[in-house]
């Protein structure tokens, strides 16, 4: 941007520019970034910023997020995630039902949502109650793996 589009031109020759002379322009004045959120600072911390300082909760150390990791899948979706052909072979197999291997496709659990009708063999780490119920209702099985 060329010198004399900018603001500072309108100002050169008044003494303070637009500063005033009593307070001054200095630095930083209250402090950089967030300082003095809990001094002087504090009104606008609270008013705008409530439950900033402080914590909630209970630690947990030496914490492992693998213990936790435990993608779902509902019954209905899974023939989806397996890919094209499943549901034909599993129709048309003559009493051969396909195998889906949902560890494989990401999927550790698989729960009870929704309806199967044709036989699946179905590989994953967990089950539901009402999954496994639904599978071999519909003349498949639930394989379970490590």
């Amino acid at each position: 941007m060329p010198t004399r589009f900018s603001k500072n031109r309108k100002k050169r020759g008044h003494v303070s520019a637009g500063h005033g002379r009593v307070g001054k322009h200095r630095s930083h004045p209250g402090g950089r970034g967030n300082a003095g959120g809990q001094h002087h600072h504090r009104i606008m911390m609270d008013k705008y910023h409530p439950g900033y300082f402080g914590k909630v909760g209970m630690r947990h150390f030496r914490i492992v997020k693998n213990r936790k990791f435990c993608p779902t899948i509902n019954v209905d979706k899974i023939i989806g995630a397996a890919g094209e052909g499943y549901y034909e072979a599993a129709k048309n197999g003559g009493g051969k039902a396909p195998i889906i291997d949902l560890v494989s496709l990401g999927y550790f659990k698989l729960l009870g949502n929704g309806q199967i009708d044709v036989p699946l063999i179905v590989k994953a780490k967990y089950f539901s109650k009402l999954a496994e119920k639904k599978i071999v209702a519909a003349g498949g099985a639930c394989v379970l793996v490590a």
